[in-house]
């Protein structure tokens, strides 16, 4: 038989049992369109953390007090392990290094804001002017810390777009009073709608001077100092530089932490990539519950088609030519079975993406590939064992139903 008339024999047979085909391209469509899903979801995580980071610009470098190495985990503050604060003088320091661009101390915490009747809980974020900068941070209305000595602790304040609104309404903002904790502070600039910067909202945030913020929290410590190198050549001798500026004043200890964006983008990306490929191995599982499938039906097939195969053999097939029937028969199930999967995986890819635009669910090549792949092989490999057995059947025992 030729293989058109292989195609054409399969296709006869299929369309013959509507339900029972249906059912194993059903069961092979949803392990192919899990795969895609799975990782979509995977590969717009990954995209996702990626575009937060480059958000923040290429040079930067984040000094955290604590050492990776010593803490046996995060540094620094998550850690509890703290040889030594970071200080605004070791911000000052770190600002004299001829590769570095801009510093911005940084203190984060909560308290309580508000203005007349109106209140809310929110995130403080105490740094100076290059703050601004270092975050690429727009503003809508104002200005943003006045430029000057960090140690200053000036009673003015910066709100985020949603602080603003709401907070004040339709009422201006700027020159206004308001509280925060039991001081209070001078609004003198809104920052532009920015909405989540690396699962951090800036549009519910206030920024006061870290000086301020220091007095606030009572801590003469800093939680980061965040850094901007003079070019993208210069971060590794910048991160070289701050390290051997802040041992020097440590006393030689080397109890801080200096990240630069590439090795957190790096890090990010294996851990997010190692997670797509182990929701894509268990996405596949289903493929190899639906390649059982098929084998199952097809055995049960062989002893339904005894009489069908007895004929074919009686006229001269080969059992070459029934092997070659099964296997047609299993490759077109799997081929429909996975292009319907693929179909249905990149339409809830879509979905996922038009719910939460920021995400950008689509499915890697590589994935969609390995995806029907994976269901052509298992689909032929698992009709191995029925298309043997239908292979060896006798003619006339076949004829005779014995």
């Amino acid at each position: 038989m030729k293989a058109r008339d292989n195609l054409a024999y399969a296709w006869q047979t299929l369309s013959s049992q509507p339900t029972r085909s249906a059912l194993m391209i059903l069961a092979m469509a949803i392990g192919v369109g899990a795969v895609v899903v799975l990782t979509a979801l995977g590969e717009g995580a990954r995209r996702y953390v990626l575009d937060q980071f480059s958000s923040l610009g290429t040079h930067l470098l984040i000094v955290i007090p604590g050492r990776a190495e010593t803490s046996g985990g995060t540094p620094g503050v998550l850690s509890g392990v703290t040889p030594r604060d970071l200080t605004l003088d070791d911000a000052a320091a770190v600002a004299r290094s001829r590769q570095v661009a801009r510093v911005a101390p940084l203190n984060v915490g909560a308290a309580q804001v508000s203005h007349g009747a109106r209140g809310r809980e929110a995130v403080i974020l105490g740094s100076t002017a290059e703050f601004l900068h270092i975050r690429h941070m727009r503003l809508a209305a104002g200005r943003f810390l006045p430029p000057g000595d960090p140690a200053h602790a000036a009673s003015v304040c910066v709100l985020g777009a949603k602080m603003r609104s709401e907070l004040f309404g339709a009422a201006p903002a700027l020159g206004a009073w308001l509280r925060i904790g039991d001081r209070r502070f001078r609004v003198i600039g809104v920052l532009a709608p920015q909405g989540q910067q690396m699962g951090f909202n800036t549009d519910e945030t206030v920024v006061i001077p870290v000086a301020a913020a220091q007095q606030l929290f009572d801590t003469p410590s800093l939680f980061r100092i965040m850094v901007e190198a003079r070019g993208r050549d210069s971060v590794e001798r910048a991160k070289i530089e701050i390290g051997q500026i802040l041992k020097a004043r440590h006393e030689g200890e080397e109890d801080v932490t200096v990240v630069t964006q590439d090795a957190i983008l790096s890090t990010f990306d294996r851990i997010l990539g190692a997670l797509t490929l182990a929701v894509a191995g268990i996405a596949a599982i289903s493929l190899s519950v639906a390649g059982i499938l098929i084998m199952n039906v097809m055995l049960i097939s062989v002893a339904q088609r005894r009489s069908e195969i007895g004929l074919l053999k009686a006229i001269g097939a080969t059992p070459a030519t029934i092997r070659r029937l099964f296997f047609t028969e299993a490759a077109l199930l799997s081929l429909i079975g996975s292009l319907l999967g693929w179909m249905i995986g990149w339409l809830a890819s879509l979905g996922i993406t038009w719910l939460y635009p920021a995400l950008h669910a689509t499915p890697p090549l590589w994935a969609v590939l390995a995806a029907l792949g994976m269901a052509l092989g298992m689909g032929i490999v698992f009709a191995l064992l029925p298309a043997r057995r239908a292979a060896r059947l006798d003619a006339a025992l076949a004829l005779a139903r014995r």
